[in-house]
């Protein structure tokens, strides 16, 4: 880490150093009289309720996708199964203010499919509005909104590094001609990875001990094509219609081999080779109306729209035991299928002097399968074929009241109400469960601003996290460590309360403190069912807290063109009382940090080169896993754009100092699992960029009152 730190320090210092007598050689050869300084938006902006990291015109955009940017995204961290979290807490994700309807692994692949290019900011809201569909925090990807007229885009080129190699090509056109605006994108990846994983499972009963090693080498290729049409009928009124499809289809081998051990003596071990094949599918629609009176600062939002996935795999392993030559084959083949149908629609108004109004709903209706098929001479002791079935229907209903006092004091009070119906069941099992709740989530906001440099907030959210549907499906399937897994059709939901305050002072520092609570906690937890380890989502009640104290500044030097944004966090988790009610073995207080810092130097030497440098200092402590290891991710890039002709050409080299490895122990009533992964995350990028056309940019202003006031500022 200190070598890291001090290598980007000491490349900053000399750019410095250099760009600063170079543009003093420069004042003194033209008489230069005055200092022209050129206004530009703070990379990192700290908000009441949001951090918002302003990447338009950043280096880093190019030969990213959007993927790549939300990973060096301040407050924002990833971990080893692509699980989002902001603050160390899992989050809701939107794009342009609409919720995504991928999670995990799906909405990676998504979101490497969406060209950096085309991003305006990313919005980290730590405490959202009744308006928001979350437990937690939210992530707002917004896009850039291109209205010149005529045709332009971009063409990318990229290739990448790491273990192997891996490429990505993208075409992003718009056109705009009056009224009508029209943008397609179109992508293509051929992704190659690799991975190392160890682990060792201990049951506390008979000492049982499983030591597990493998290598996973993957292959996937993902064309994609997404659709916007804008069409204004008039000077208030929009529709428009969103078309996505993406496919993905994949390819990946495992080799492991495996030792157990019970009381110390032997007792199995085996080889396993794992093959999978899988294609992945979705179609997403979305037709919207908008009605927007600037004067009178009115808007009704109406959205209409449907998402259907479709995710077949086939699973093969081959268990081979060197002692008696036996060869045991399990095929898994399973074909998943989800169906989301929707309407929301968002009104907003003025009420009374200084104050807003907004009000809304939404009806979801949901519709998945999953069908699972086994087969081969290891499969007589598992059930062998079972289908699962899950609907729902979720209704919401949210309003916000937002006011001005004194021209200091901001305030912002909602409330959301939703209800679900939703059944599951099994066609072969035939177990079941249908089930229904209601409940309000209240949200606060306040702040109070001592001068145009002095301000203290305090935000009250209360949150509602619900399990994913996949994740009750109790069906006993082998993993590649050597453990089955399955779901849990007794999955409730797992409230919580959140407190969050905040002091910013000059407008560049800001101090915040946030304080969590939960009576039950939401975790992954593992149980011995008959002879073998099972991994498994569960609830488990007992009281957990989480406090968290944060500092962050940014900064600009050089007449903008250095930017430096640093935030540094401390984390502090008890357990106590959750550890003694469930009788887990882990530790009652955890205490760490983290940290990260952004920095971006544009045009250097007056050159047309763009650098910037992304470090993360990062524990990926989550529930009852705690992690064994610190990482410390880096990015670093340099840009040298070719303003006659358009072109740019990117390289970046990722984690060259520090290789990421995810060590971390998971503990439960039964034992532990501690695994250890090697990514590959790491190497270097080279891109391509050509752009055409007029390459302005109209602003994405915010249009909704709960970002306009009541402390959105």
């Amino acid at each position: 880490m200190k070598i890291i730190i001090s290598s980007i320090a000491l490349l900053l210092g000399s750019l410095v150093l250099a760009q600063a007598k170079n543009d003093t050689i420069k004042q003194k050869e033209n008489q230069i009289e005055g200092v022209t300084i050129t206004a530009r938006k703070p990379t990192v902006e700290s908000k009441v309720d949001r951090t918002v990291f302003n990447v338009s015109n950043s280096s880093i955009l190019a030969g990213n996708t959007t993927w790549d940017v939300l990973r060096m995204t301040p407050l924002v961290s990833i971990d080893n199964n692509d699980a989002i979290k902001a603050e160390g807490e899992s989050v809701t994700v939107y794009i342009n203010d609409r919720k995504s309807v991928f999670t995990g692994k799906e909405l990676k692949e998504y979101l490497k499919t969406i060209p950096a290019d085309n991003l305006m900011k990313i919005e980290v809201i730590t405490s959202p509005s009744s308006r928001y569909e979350t437990a937690g925090s939210v992530i707002n990807i917004v896009l850039k909104k291109r209205d010149d007229e005529g045709i332009k885009g971009s063409v990318t080129f990229n290739n990448r590094q790491n273990t192997k190699n891996s490429q990505y090509t993208n075409l992003n056109l718009n056109y705009h001609k009056k009224n009508f605006t029209q943008t397609l994108i179109g992508s293509y990846s051929d992704n190659t990875y690799f991975q190392r994983n160890t682990s060792v499972n201990s049951l506390y009963k008979d000492n049982d001990v499983t030591n597990a090693s493998n290598e996973t080498l993957g292959y996937g290729k993902s064309p994609s094509l997404s659709s916007t049409s804008e069409y204004e009928l008039n000077d208030k009124n929009t529709i428009g219609l969103i078309l996505e499809y993406y496919q993905s289809k994949n390819n990946s081998y495992s080799d492991a081999d495996f030792s157990r051990t019970k009381n110390g003596e032997y007792f199995d071990a085996y080889h396993q080779d794992q093959d999978i094949n899988g294609r992945y599918r979705t179609l997403g629609t979305n037709a919207f109306y908008k009605y927007y009176d600037k004067e009178k600062n009115r808007i009704l939002d109406i959205n209409l729209g449907s998402n259907y996935n479709s995710q077949n795999n086939q699973n093969l392993f081959l268990k081979t035991y060197p002692n008696t030559g036996i060869i045991n084959q399990l095929g898994i083949d399973s074909h998943e299928q989800t169906r989301n149908y929707y309407i929301k629609v968002d009104y907003t108004q003025p009420l009374g002097k200084g104050g807003s109004f907004e009000v809304g709903g939404k009806m979801d209706f949901n519709n998945n399968v999953i069908p699972n098929t086994l087969s081969g001479n290891n499969a007589d002791n598992l059930r062998p074929h079972d289908v699962f079935h899950y609907e729902d229907n979720i209704n919401s209903l949210y309003a916000n009241y937002s006011k001005t006092f004194f021209g200091k004091l901001e305030t912002r009070i909602g409330v959301r109400y939703e209800h679900i119906d939703y059944k599951m069941r099994e066609d072969v099992a035939g177990t079941e469960r249908k089930d229904s709740y209601g409940t309000l989530l209240p949200n606060l906001l306040l702040k109070y601003s001592f001068s145009e440099k002095y301000d203290l907030s305090f935000t009250y959210n209360r949150n509602l996290w619900r399990p994913w549907y996949a994740e009750f499906n109790p069906f006993l399937v082998p993993t590649n460590d050597g453990t089955f897994s399955r779901g849990n059709m007794e999955l409730d939901p797992n409230p919580s309360h959140r407190l969050y305050m905040k002091f910013g002072f000059k407008k560049k520092y800001f101090l915040s403190a946030r304080y969590m609570y939960t009576d039950r906690d939401y975790w992954t937890s593992f149980v011995e069912e008959g002879n073998k380890m099972v991994t498994l989502p569960a609830n488990l009640n007992g009281k957990v807290q989480k406090y968290y104290l944060f500092a962050n500044t940014n900064q600009t030097f050089l007449k903008n063109k250095l930017n430096v944004n640093v935030g540094v966090g401390w984390y502090y988790i008890d357990n106590h009382d959750f550890n003694e009610v469930n009788k887990i073995k882990s530790q009652n207080y955890i205490s760490y940090m983290g940290a990260s810092a952004n920095l971006s130097y544009t045009n250097l030497f007056n050159k047309n080169i763009n650098l910037s440098a992304w470090v993360e200092v990062s524990n990926q402590n989550n529930g009852n896993s705690l992690a064994n290891k610190t990482n410390v991710f880096h990015n670093l890039s340099a840009t040298k754009i070719f303003p006659k002709t358009q072109m740019e050409v990117s390289l970046q080299l990722m984690n060259i100092f520090s290789r990421p490895i995810f060590d971390n122990t998971t503990y439960s009533e039964a034992g532990t699992v501690r695994s250890s992964m090697r990514s590959d995350w790491y190497g270097f990028s080279l891109s391509f960029v050509k752009r055409f056309g007029n390459q302005k940019v109209k602003a994405n202003t915010k249009t909704d009152v709960e970002k306009n006031s009541g402390g959105g500022k």
